[in-house]
């Protein structure tokens, strides 16, 4: 009792009293849906996991070759579902600090208390110039039907991979059944995301209760250099040669949470482009990326916005009476090179497009293009299925409506590559391409 304090030894008392648990219960206190995620600098790991009983303690334990030599203590905040039952889960957070730069770190999490997690392992960023970041990108992935999920189970486990983008819609959806499909999905995704840092962006199946799982289950940074809460809609990171920001698409199409979160988005938006433009960070990081759910361009046959104005407009120019904050120009005028997007359940590359024309380069149509790439990567697999095609358009280069997931490596300054691999084909690269830059920076009809 003396490691309970406050709020936890009401609320454990209570649950004691209830008979809802006992220390007897072998699960009490157990650590559970265990991710990682990336800190502001090389030298941050941000360990999350949820117990599902008021425990006090939040420790890492973590050292080098297996040796747990180092202790780290987090904080823990209360989670309470909106749902019927009101549900309580506890979230705790640790950042491990002053790692090594590629050096591979052994862990485990929890409690002297409540017990331990089983060992994870993961890499610290590595910040030289040679590191070729090796990264999934996927988005749309549910708890069932979730066909990419074992194969990236097997290559994260076997080190294809130095991070997930998981481009929004989780779990489908993580609040229902008083969330425990979001607890489904966050145990399935940890032999992942125990291992490697999950980046993510929000996507509409997070909406529910104003995106409360979402904001509370997950640790992305924030310029404050504080994880989790408002930071997990917005926010950037450095790795390898590139820049890479998430965003929420979903701000444009909740507006009963409020217009303030659109204006505060673009706000930020800029701020972090006109510091990435800076010409000594965008030496060191010349790739701009981002991530966000729904896209500016798609040509799906079962959606309104691919049919009537090829994509989602809203985030495209903004809202009718707010169009000042819509994001293409402003991605454009600071030069983002490459753009990912989900919520079509396929996969879709277009060619290099801004205001709905295409700017192929010269020398091919990804070697030094003058504007954008899009790609659309939402077939991770879901209960929703599949979402069919209609009538290509001007921008569309290739389309595939297998399951699957992309790969991207980052090679260096100017070498950069993407394929799609389809789980319908068993693992077959179906789509590749190179994307070649000599030079970043605002577009020509910016410069």
């Amino acid at each position: 009792m003396a490691h309970l304090s406050g709020i936890f030894l009401l609320l454990f008392l209570t649950a004691v009293a209830s008979k809802s648990i006992s220390y007897d219960d072998p699960v009490f206190g157990q650590p559970e849906q265990i991710h990682i995620s990336y800190g502001l600098d090389p030298s941050l790991m941000v360990v999350t996991w949820i117990t599902m009983n008021p425990v006090n303690d939040s420790i890492v334990e973590y050292g080098e070759n297996g040796v747990l030599n180092q202790r780290a203590t987090g904080n823990v905040s209360i989670f309470q579902d909106s749902g019927t039952e009101k549900r309580r889960e506890y979230v705790h957070r640790v950042v491990l600090r002053n790692l090594q730069p590629g050096h591979r770190y052994f862990y485990h999490c929890g409690s002297d208390v409540y017990g331990w997690s089983p060992l994870f392992w993961f890499a610290a960023m590595r910040n030289d110039s040679g590191f070729v970041v090796r990264a999934a990108v996927y988005g749309d992935m549910g708890k069932d039907i979730a066909y990419s999920m074992p194969r990236l189970q097997e290559e994260t486990q076997l080190g294809h991979f130095d991070l997930i983008l998981h481009v929004g819609d989780m779990a489908y959806d993580m609040n229902s059944d008083n969330a425990r499909f979001g607890d489904e999905y966050m145990n399935a995704i940890e032999s992942i995301a125990g291992y490697i840092p999950y980046m993510t962006c929000p996507g509409n199946h997070e909406s529910a209760y104003n995106f409360s799982q979402y904001t509370a289950k997950f640790s992305m940074p924030s310029s404050m250099n504080t994880f989790g809460g408002d930071a997990n809609h917005f926010y950037s990171f450095n790795v390898g040669s590139a820049h890479i920001i998430g965003f929420s698409t979903e701000f444009y199409y909740y507006t009963e949470y409020g217009f303030d979160q659109i204006i505060n988005q673009y706000q930020w938006l800029e701020q972090d482009l006109r510091k990435a433009n800076e010409p000594a960070n965008r030496a060191r990081y010349p790739w701009i990326i981002t991530m966000g759910h729904k896209p500016m361009y798609c040509s799906n046959s079962d959606d309104d916005e691919c049919l009537t104005t090829e994509g989602y407009s809203y985030v495209r120019n903004g809202l009718p009476f707010v169009e000042a904050y819509g994001l293409e120009k402003l991605f454009a005028r600071y030069g983002v090179d490459l753009q990912f997007w989900a919520h079509e359940h396929s996969y879709e590359r277009l060619w290099p497009v801004y205001n709905s024309t295409v700017h192929n380069g010269t020398k091919g149509a990804y070697i030094d293009p003058d504007a954008p790439v899009h790609i659309v990567t939402g077939s991770a697999g879901c209960p929703e299925r599949h979402d069919p095609f209609g009538i290509p358009r001007s921008w569309t280069a290739y389309r595939n409506n297998d399951y699957g997931y992309s790969r991207m490596n980052i090679y260096n300054a100017s070498h950069l590559y993407l394929e799609q691999v389809s789980d319908d084909k068993g693992g077959k690269v179906v789509d590749s391409m190179w994307l070649i830059k000599s030079k970043h920076g605002p577009y020509s009809y910016f410069e």
